[in-house]
């Protein structure tokens, strides 16, 4: 079994909008996974109730998004943010007790991760500052190994949180077997080599 540093905190979020000043949140949804990618658990998936302005600034797009998803219908009996922070914050220190241990994960993370900072700042501060995003994979995939990005897994999470983080979940182990070197790896001296001739490659223009 991993220990909690080898630990990844996937998180997933659905929010009225993309405006941080005006929208807020309306679903968080967590999975932690070990390094290897293995779900520690089933998760856990909280609907969050936002105030009536952020719901009255929800767009079309957005509005028809979690209509067809079902969460709309879901909103008026969710929780306060307060509530849901504490209940995730609860469940990663369960796995990850220590702060600034585990890295945040997810699909596009950034958006997601301003949101916590902005609405849950005590779960975010116990995660590490650092992030693994698979949309960076995915696009460094599509410039470098382009019929690995081109048959990654369909995704069909239909913007539901705990839906979309085991989609991203899956689609970073397809990348990893995909497009990353199978275990061992290169040997200590393929690795010296490798980083000493990129070094000399850019020794003129450092």
């Amino acid at each position: 079994m991993s220990s909690a540093p080898d630990r990844l905190v996937w998180i997933d979020c659905e929010m009225t909008g993309l405006d941080l000043g005006v929208d807020e949140l309306v679903e968080i949804a967590v999975v932690v996974t070990d390094f290897d990618l293995e779900p520690l658990d089933e998760g856990l998936s909280i609907v969050i109730k936002p105030s009536d302005s952020a719901l009255a600034n929800m767009g079309d797009f957005v509005r028809t998004m979690h209509e067809t998803s079902g969460l709309l219908e879901e909103i008026p009996s969710g929780v306060g943010v307060a509530e849901a922070e504490y209940e995730v914050l609860e469940y990663v220190l369960k796995h990850v007790p220590s702060e600034q241990h585990a890295p945040l994960a997810g699909n596009s993370i950034g958006t997601d991760r301003a949101f916590l900072v902005k609405y849950m700042p005590k779960l975010d501060s116990h995660l590490h500052y650092r992030n693994v995003d698979v949309s960076t994979v995915k696009e460094l995939a599509r410039r470098w190994f382009p019929r690995v990005y081109f048959n990654a897994p369909a995704k069909h999470g239909g913007h539901r949180a705990l839906a979309d983080i085991l989609e991203s979940i899956r689609e970073l182990r397809y990348y990893r077997r995909a497009a990353f070197i199978a275990e061992p790896g290169p040997t200590t001296a393929e690795v010296q080599a490798v980083s000493a001739a990129v070094v000399d490659e850019f020794a003129s223009r450092m």
